[in-house]
């Protein structure tokens, strides 16, 4: 199993997943309800909603199986299909370069990307302070494995 571990800027409120050649925008995939859900597709390209607009933690794992599922330990957790065709797949925040963005090697093709997100309530309360502290930073788990497309599906929905 591949773990990097990041912390990102969400500005706008969003992190990116990418493909490393995509061209895909996320700006007609933001609605009411990819926004409620935390997560928009578009193409090659997934955007995380975050709670708070400053730094969050994010892990990111890569398996070859899927892990398994645990809503109990997690705020937030929504599933989508994402294709990565070149197998280079692009974490970033999204106002981050494009070129300095952290990589991970992933097979090429179709993945299933989980995320699942905690600590959200303190953070929320903490505003643009969250980032200040271990104890009110936003944070994100991110699972990544080959998987044939799915539409996003939530299996907890944070409710703030």
């Amino acid at each position: 199993m591949a773990r990097m571990k990041l912390r990102l800027f969400a500005d706008y409120h969003q992190l990116v997943l990418t493909d490393e050649a995509s061209e895909s925008s996320l700006e007609s995939a933001w609605t009411e309800q990819t926004l409620a859900d935390r997560i928009a597709v578009a193409g090659s390209t997934c955007g995380i909603r975050t709670e708070v607009n400053v730094d969050v933690d994010v892990e990111v794992y890569f398996a070859a199986e899927p892990p398994e599922l645990d809503v109990s330990s997690f705020d937030h957790v929504v599933e989508a299909g994402l294709d990565i065709p070149s197998g280079r797949l692009v974490v970033m925040g999204c106002t981050d370069y494009g070129p300095d963005a952290a990589r991970l090697d992933v097979p090429a093709g179709p993945l299933r990307i989980r995320v699942q997100k905690y600590n959200l309530a303190r953070a929320v309360e903490a505003d643009i302070d969250s980032d200040e502290s271990e104890d009110t930073m936003e944070r994100i788990r991110i699972d990544v494995w080959p998987a044939a497309y799915v539409p996003p599906q939530v299996f907890k929905r944070w409710g703030a």
